[in-house]
């Protein structure tokens, strides 16, 4: 597990704001050296804190504009079969294992809810899936984030090897 001081919930806040948001921008923003920003970046990377910089997309904007939760309950012997197969479906943008009823839950895109129908037929063709449950998302009201996380979680603690904050 690594450790984060608030530096580094600063830097990953400003990423998480403005993913293409250069090192010399965020030294000047944060009120230290772009070598420090560059040793930290590396230090989360190498830690897999920070695990790539992937862009944000209106999937409304490129013709998926309805996307929905399908959550799976499975035959617990062929999970990783299934998951092997939902890798290969192109509609689905992610899916995780939980605990509950259902096993698995997905989340999918698509141009139209008659064809999320047809995704959902399809999941539940896999082999080893025994029944799906499908929810239509409506809106997204609040996108994944982690800065007001970090932020209470780092609050207290220093900007860690006497770096002073920006003032």
């Amino acid at each position: 597990m690594t450790t984060l001081d608030r530096l580094d919930a600063e830097i990953i806040g400003q990423l998480e704001q403005g993913g293409r948001t250069g090192i010399a921008q965020l030294a000047s923003d944060l009120g230290v050296s772009r070598n420090t920003i560059q040793a930290r970046m590396r230090r989360l990377e190498e830690s897999g804190v920070l695990r790539g910089f992937r862009p944000e997309l209106d999937l409304a904007a490129i013709g998926l504009p309805v996307q929905a939760h399908i959550s799976l309950e499975v035959d617990q012997r062929g999970i990783p079969e299934i998951i092997e197969a939902l890798d290969e479906v192109p509609e689905v943008l992610e899916a995780r294992t939980q605990a509950g009823r259902e096993d698995l839950v997905v989340l999918v895109a698509s141009s139209s809810v008659s064809d999320i129908q047809r995704i959902a037929i399809d999941l539940v063709n896999i082999p080893g899936v025994r029944h799906t449950d499908t929810t239509l998302i409506v809106n997204t009201v609040v996108r994944y984030r982690v800065w007001p996380l970090l932020d209470r979680l780092t609050s207290a603690k220093g900007w860690g090897r006497s770096t002073p904050p920006p003032r």
